[in-house]
């Protein structure tokens, strides 16, 4: 009936797409918004590290437990598989905003500073529920990138931004 308007729409509606497929974090939002079911999480099986092409080098999944300290990675990709030591990597990261993520039901990014490996880095990463019966959590993907800092920037102070998606 528009089609100035129908035109502009789909513009509009590509560059937003194109956009928001730069970004890890957005790719896998983007793959776990489409399998989630009417308002419920989407389940493990629907969402395989495997069914994320290259990005699973990039992503974990997390075993949810009860204490949730006994929560712990069941799979890992490759440029995070130095992650089996928590307290020097992304996934100890990730593994320590699991309880803010299972108390709110929400997708989590988190953004900030770190040194790994004795390494100043920069990060972005996310965390979002799976549920087998749509309701209780009992995995969470993780998805994380990072690059070293560079000489102008420096690690003072771990910084660490959270946003809810």
């Amino acid at each position: 009936m528009f089609p100035e308007t129908d035109e502009l729409s789909y513009l509009v509606s590509a560059t937003v797409m194109f956009l928001f497929k730069r970004r890890l974090i957005d790719r896998v939002l983007l793959l776990w918004l489409e399998a989630a079911r009417g308002g419920q999480f989407p389940r493990r099986e629907q969402i395989e590290l495997s069914m994320l092409g290259e990005d699973q080098a990039n992503c974990l999944m997390i075993a949810v437990q009860s204490p949730i300290e006994f929560s712990h990675v069941v799979s890992i990709g490759e440029n995070l598989s130095f992650a089996h030591c928590p307290n020097d990597s992304l996934a100890g990261v990730l593994l320590s905003h699991l309880p803010p993520v299972l108390s709110e039901r929400r997708c989590l990014m988190i953004e900030g500073r770190a040194a790994l490996r004795d390494i100043g880095v920069l990060y972005r990463s996310a965390l979002y529920p799976l549920s087998e019966d749509g309701v209780a959590i009992d995995h969470v993907l993780g998805a994380a990138n990072y690059r070293p800092l560079r000489k102008d920037e420096k690690l003072t102070v771990p910084l660490i931004r959270t946003k809810w998606l």
